[in-house]
């Protein structure tokens, strides 16, 4: 009798085969699954860069201009055919007065930015600015400076100072002797609201210019920097003074002008930067920040709108020092004037010995209530404001600041002479001006004007 067929290893070879076409069905969906993953990264990348080159504030010029604007033809500063940018550049950062300054500012286009640039411009130094202008308040005035800027002769370039790009290649246009680097996320209450921006600004965008300083521009420039008072922080001990402690910062806008500082001294210590960091103490006039209080007092006291004053929970009054913008000015340019130069070398390389590294109050010395400064305002716009009066929130504001100077006017003369009122008075009339204000002055002034021109009519008829 035959013995039953052996079916086992037809059964083996059975699942065998069976494995192998999952396997093979298994890698074709996997290799499928792959090349559609690939496929959409891909495409997500594209759109990224899209919307990100839609939205990101491109490097444009149109004319001896360079800026964005929809209504204008632009070309990309970095492009190839960058003659004529460059040549413009050079043209802004040539002196004209012998052994003057060739400056690059960042923030240009900015409060103190915008003073400073104008004052070298006019004793013959050579600038050229950038600034990004970010919407932190009306880019409209900033375009203003910058129109008023173009009219004296100043190139402001609309550039973020994150482009590590940009910056190297404007060192390899222009030998820069100094910068004056302004460029900076300010204001304290702004900070719980958008926390990166001063990280990216304050401290990565520091680290960009220092690195370029460092690494890239030959010969090094001799750096001066916006500091702030600010760093000072819970300090209780007045006069502040550039020898009391800053490590109590109130505010992350504090902390990271405080970062700056420790970063400026690391790269003074190991690239030998010449670097001076100026501590500005509330700077106000002309041309000045919307965000202010003395600017949103002065546009809510015209139309009627209602100030918040703060207090101590002891009912103490809250006080600033403030410095009008001339003084400022002055400060800053003593400070460039008596920059040393930087010790590095081109690359990076082992500094030549130890360099300069200095850190200045820049304020008025004179502390004065803010109720004050609004009873200022008050006779100066001839109208009351309508106060409503709080206790001072924990939000990063302190109840007051006081500045020591003597250090900057034994260094380079600093002396502020400018009090409250003659820089408010300053400051209102270039507002008035500048949004067309009709106050009760100018009124009586155009109706006084208008009785005059009836009156000379009035005779020649009778005549």
């Amino acid at each position: 009798m035959a013995s039953p067929p052996d079916t086992s290893k037809a059964s083996k070879l059975e699942r065998y085969n069976s494995y192998l076409r999952r396997r093979v069905s298994s890698a074709k969906l996997i290799a499928a699954s792959s090349y559609i993953l690939f496929r959409a990264t891909l495409l997500a990348a594209l759109l990224l860069i899209f919307l990100f080159l839609l939205h990101s504030p491109p490097l444009l010029f149109s004319g001896s201009h360079y800026y964005s604007s929809p209504h204008s033809n632009h070309r990309s500063l970095l492009s190839s055919s960058s003659a004529a940018w460059e040549q413009d550049v050079r043209r802004s950062a040539t002196p004209r007065r012998a052994d003057g300054l060739s400056v690059l500012v960042t923030g240009a286009a900015g409060f103190v930015g915008t003073h400073c640039s104008l004052a070298l411009k006019r004793r013959g130094d050579g600038v050229v600015g950038v600034d990004n202008f970010n919407a932190y308040y009306d880019p409209a005035l900033k375009r203003s400076r910058q129109v008023l800027l173009a009219r004296h002769g100043v190139l402001v370039l609309d550039a973020d100072i994150n482009n590590v790009a940009l910056l190297a290649k404007l060192f390899d246009v222009v030998p820069f002797s100094h910068v004056l680097h302004l460029a900076a996320q300010a204001g304290v209450r702004y900070a719980t609201r958008n926390p990166q921006s001063y990280v990216a600004s304050n401290v990565a965008g520091l680290v960009s210019l220092f690195e370029t300083a460092a690494k890239h521009a030959d010969p090094q420039p001799s750096i001066v920097w916006a500091s702030s008072s600010s760093v000072y922080g819970l300090n209780t001990e007045a006069p502040f003074s550039e020898l009391h402690q800053t490590d109590r910062p109130a505010s992350l806008y504090a902390a990271t002008k405080k970062a700056g500082e420790a970063i400026a001294h690391t790269y003074n210590h190991i690239y030998g930067l010449s670097i001076t960091g100026l501590r500005f103490f509330t700077v106000y006039g002309p041309w000045g920040r919307p965000d202010m209080a003395y600017f949103s007092f002065t546009k809510s006291i015209l139309s009627g709108k209602p100030i918040t004053l703060f207090r101590m929970p002891d009912g103490t009054a809250v006080q600033r020092d403030f410095t009008f913008i001339e003084d400022v000015v002055k400060g800053c340019l003593g400070a460039l004037d008596t920059a040393k130069k930087s010790t590095g070398v081109a690359g990076g390389g082992k500094k030549r010995g130890p360099a300069q590294l200095r850190i200045y109050n820049l304020g008025n010395t004179s502390p004065v209530p803010v109720a004050k400064m609004v009873s200022i305002l008050e006779d100066l716009l001839r109208k009351k404001a309508k106060k409503n009066v709080v206790t001072l929130p924990q939000n990063g504001d302190v109840p007051f600041t006081h500045a020591n100077v003597s250090l900057a006017e034994r260094d380079f003369g600093y002396r502020p002479t400018t009090d409250l009122a003659t820089g408010l008075k300053k400051f209102v009339k270039w507002y008035v001006e500048y949004y067309g204000v009709e106050t009760t002055k100018r009124i009586n002034r155009k109706r006084k004007i208008a009785g005059e021109e009836e009156e000379e009519e009035g005779a020649a008829a009778s005549a």
